[in-house]
């Protein structure tokens, strides 16, 4: 009985689900060419039921027979709703287009921000995408609580940050191998040392997302080997919103310093520039004190942003987003900092221990507009204003130098450092179609970069007995530059152009194209200046020094004590006698690049895509230098011509398979060829106008698979092949000088990339707004590298650069073999206007070389390093948020060894920081 009752239960169960209907359609984004919109919710009113269209846009929900209501929504964008009826074993179909909202519907509230910014619109991207693609969006830079770009970027598969820098490895190739652009133009350098901007001098308040290109893209400029990061400004399309935050934070090692110091001089926002002070070798006319300043190590954050878009007619709308910002922040750190190890005992020339007590701001203006004139053509304008500014205050004791200074410990050196950069970005883009297969796209920008580093002061103590440690301290004599007052000054201004014409072709039953032919031509033109002037402080030997009271400097550096002769004022190019002793050091160029490209785009078969490219550049690089060292000019001009393929061919609908191949280049930079000394605490760096460019060759295999709606896992093989690569070596001088050299003949690379991204639980309720979600990421990178090196390859090509490499082969500078890094969030929405975001995030990477090894010394080798991260984001209502992060929670000893010799040249933690923050929305 109970078996027929079953069977009964069964049958009446299968008839009632085959009757059932369905509702089914596609729907498409207004706002980007009627692209299909992907996660954008269908439900049914009154109802837990609903669903999110696929990655092509497409959706559909079972239901019994009756009458409904269907509603069609995406964050930002109008909401629909459409009454339907469903009958037994029918579809009904309803297609739609939505477009971003522009007023505040009475039944909906509408958010601020659209989801293209989301990671499940990125990841539908990349699927699309016939290259290899990868990026980080707002929505997942927020749930990290990442605050600047550099450390959004090092968030991302096969990429880690330099400690202590804002530089970045992509499978271990440095800054040399990587580009900055922002919507596609290209950004200037704020450093002379650098190719690339600081990218950590970028709020991620102004993001969209960041497109990092690890394959080249025949748009991109040629310089490259590693990545192209591409800061995609935002793009505000939905209803007005005004936004309101501020926070507070501290670093755990800054705030339990009894006191914590910087220089006199610059304040508070980062906007100092202390000049020169006029006549400044006749007599002391420094308007700063060399007496350090108290300060109160709580760091502090705000801004200001909002948006608001504007309709006009049916297919025109202006819309416009504004953001200000300032934050800022203190840490400190403390331990060994050692120099000139020996090769055969291993014995340090200096031996000191080092207090470094930083500040740091970032101020930030940003405007855009958006004019979209119709549904062929846009326009948009950005124009950004970034300062950022940097204090080091920084005391050494121990041995200054084991042979002539402080030999048995008891010296002391301060060093200030007050750095600023200024950056003008502006931008004007276009977009335009002519018929359905004609587009042409457009960007022209014009940046403007002062960096500054004014009154840059070091004081060196030496004790007064040699052989007592404890004896009084005297200023040092040793060197002219033991103490002294430095100002450099470098512009860089630069004007860059893309044009990009596409045609379709291959017109296909369904109207898409199998083909495009795409034509461009872009180019960029820099003129770049660096002045510096040192005002070194001679101490005089043939009068008996007073001893030092290191809190109160100024009382030996003063105009009464010059009077009397105790010490002397001049320049590199001599003292005031000197006609030219105040000329500053220079060297200044002009960079062009003028580049031509072409591509076509081919859709073989339903499944396999490609894109076969072709660039050619014309190259100039010239530079004028007038230094102490020598006056003169090196000129460089080059023809390269840059193929590429890339190809996808798709498994499945969920998976793919892509290749990419391309040649490429890495030119030197203008401070590597410039025969300029730049001088550091115990090292001192000059230019080899001998340097030329390296021949890249560059491999990718990927399988990639989307398993759901916000989901990936993917597998990449690469390879990289580098013809005479540029490394940073110490050579054969009297001072132990570093240059760049073209170090040998190549060197080579493989490795590979996984990348997990997995929704573990995923609740839904659409009709309360309850939701439940908790997802993990994963992706690690393997990376093998290595490069000949040739000591007699740099003797042939240089002018007089001695180099003796310690080995003969080496892994490549910067390079870990293993980079991890893992999260997980979990989400919680309580209601439409409440929810809850946790993440914890953590990141490893496994020792690399940061100096290549001479003389017999070992390579210089940075321990592996763990960090964890937390961040809590809780939405109280549809107006008030609050947020907490912890970052850096295991707080790893920051190590450098000399590897042969196994002895520890720097060495440090840089302590846990935590802050609180709130946000208001109206």
């Amino acid at each position: 009985m109970k078996f027929n009752s079953l069977l009964l239960f069964l049958l009446f169960s299968l008839i009632g689900f085959s009757q059932n209907g369905r509702v089914a359609g596609t729907i498409l984004d207004k706002e980007y060419d009627n692209e299909p919109l992907v996660f954008a919710n269908v439900l049914i009113k009154g109802t837990t039921i609903g669903t999110s269209t696929d990655d092509f846009g497409k959706y559909s929900i079972s239901l019994k027979p009756g009458n409904y209501t269907l509603i069609i929504n995406y964050l930002g964008y109008e909401t629909k709703e459409f009454p339907i009826t469903i009958k037994a074993n029918q579809t009904v179909t309803i297609n739609h287009t939505l477009e971003a909202s522009g007023v505040q519907l009475e039944d909906v509230v509408v958010v601020h921000s659209i989801t293209k910014e989301s990671e499940s619109a990125l990841l539908n991207e990349q699927q699309k995408s016939v290259e290899i693609k990868q990026a980080i969006g707002a929505e997942e830079i927020s749930k990290k609580g990442i605050s600047d770009v550099a450390a959004a970027v090092a968030k991302t598969t096969g990429i880690s940050k330099q400690e202590g820098s804002s530089s970045i490895f992509v499978r271990g190739l440095g800054d040399r191998y990587n580009s900055t652009t922002m919507n596609g133009l290209p950004l200037p350098s704020n450093n002379p040392s650098n190719k690339n901007i600081s990218l950590d001098i970028f709020s991620t308040d102004i993001v969209e997302y960041i497109g990092i290109d690890k394959t080249y893209n025949y748009r991109n400029y040629g310089d490259f080997a590693g990545a192209n990061v591409d800061i995609v400004s935002k793009n505000y399309k939905g209803s007005g919103i005004v936004e309101l935050g501020t926070g507070m934070g501290i670093n755990s090692n800054a705030i339990t310093q009894n006191k914590f110091y910087l220089q006199d001089g610059p304040n508070f926002h980062g906007f100092s520039n202390e000049g020169i002070p006029s006549n400044p070798l006749a007599s002391y006319n420094f308007n700063t004190s060399w007496d350090k300043q108290g300060q109160t190590p709580v760091n502090s954050s705000m801004y200001l942003r909002g948006g608001d878009s504007f309709s006009f007619g049916e297919t025109s709308k202006l819309s416009f987003f504004l953001n200000a910002s300032f934050d800022n922040g203190y840490t400190y750190k403390e331990g060994i900092r050692r120099g000139g190890v020996e090769a055969s005992q291993g014995i340090a020339k200096k031996d000191l221990y080092r207090k470094s007590y930083d500040y740091a701001t970032n101020s930030n203006l940003m405007a855009n507009i958006n004019y979209k004139i119709n549904n062929n053509h846009n326009l948009r304008i950005n124009s950004m204003f970034i300062n950022s500014s940097s204090q080091k205050h920084e005391e050494f004791t121990g041995v200054l130098d084991i042979f002539d200074n402080a030999t048995e410990g008891g010296g002391f050196i301060r060093r200030s450092t007050f750095d600023r950069t200024a950056l003008l970005v502006n931008q004007l883009l276009g977009e335009h179609k002519f018929g359905e297969r004609t587009t042409f796209d457009w960007g022209l920008s014009y940046n403007m970069l002062s960096n500054v580093v004014p009154d840059r002061m070091q004081n060196t103590f030496t004790p007064s007995d040699q052989s007592d440690p404890s004896s009084p301290l005297i200023p040092s004599d040793l060197n002219q530059s033991d103490n002294h007052r430095f100002y450099q000054d470098m512009t860089d201004d630069e004007v860059a152009g893309n044009f990009t014409l596409s045609y379709k072709f291959g017109k296909n039953d369904d109207s898409s194209y199998k083909g495009k032919f795409i034509a461009g031509y872009s180019a960029r033109y820099k003129e770049i200046n660096f002045d510096a002037t040192q005002i070194n402080i001679g101490i005089s030997r043939t009068i008996t020094q007073p001893n030092i009271d290191l809190n109160n400097i100024d009382g030996y550096f003063n105009q009464n004590n010059f009077n009397a002769g105790l010490f002397t004022l001049r320049t590199f190019r001599g003292g005031l006698s000197s006609p030219n002793a105040l000329d500053p050091q220079n060297f200044n160029g002009q960079q062009i690049i003028s580049a031509g490209f072409g591509a076509i785009e081919y859709q073989f078969t339903p499944k396999l895509y490609v894109i076969a490219a072709f660039r050619s550049e014309f190259i100039i690089q010239d530079i004028f230098y007038d230094t102490s060292l020598k006056q003169g000019k090196t000129l460089f001009d080059t023809m390269e011509y840059l193929p590429s393929l890339s190809a996808k061919y798709e498994l499945t609908e969920k998976q793919n398979l892509k290749l990419a191949a391309s040649k490429t280049y890495t030119l030197p930079q203008f401070k590597e060829r410039a025969p300029f000394l730049f001088e550091e605490v115990g090292q001192s760096y000059i230019g080899n106008p001998s340097l030329y460019n390296s021949t890249d060759y560059n491999f990718d295999l990927k399988w990639e698979y989307f398993p759901k709606n916000g989901e990936v896992i993917s597998l990449t093989g690469f390879g990289k092949y580098i013809q005479n690569p540029i490394n940073e070596v110490t050579i054969a001088s009297a001072t132990n000088d570093i240059s760049w050299v073209n170090s040998g003949e190549k060197a080579i690379g493989i490795g590979g990339e996984l990348e997990i991204r997995k929704n573990l639980i995923a609740r839904e309720n659409f009709s309360t707004n309850k939701n439940t979600n908790l997802s993990s990421g994963l992706n690690i990178s393997y990376l093998h590298t290595t490069q000949d090196l040739d000591s007699e390859k740099v003797s042939r090509e240089t002018d007089g650069l001695g180099v003796a490499f310690t080995n003969n082969d080496s892994r490549l500078t910067g390079a870990s073999d293993l980079l991890i890094n893992a999260d997980m969030s979990f989400n919680k929405d309580f209601s439409k206007e409440k929810s809850l975001t946790a993440t914890l995030s953590g990141s490893y990477f496994s020792d690399r070389i940061a100096a290549l090894g001479v003389t017999g010394k070992g390579d210089l080798v940075d321990s592996e390093v763990v960090a964890v991260d937390f961040i809590l984001k809780f939405k109280f209502n549809k107006n008030i948020g609050f947020g907490f992060s912890a970052r850096n929670l295991t707080d790893p000893t920051i190590e450098r060894k000399q590897d042969i010799q196994n002895v520890v040249v720097d060495s440090y933690k840089k302590g846990r920081n935590f802050s609180l923050s709130m946000k208001y929305s109206f």
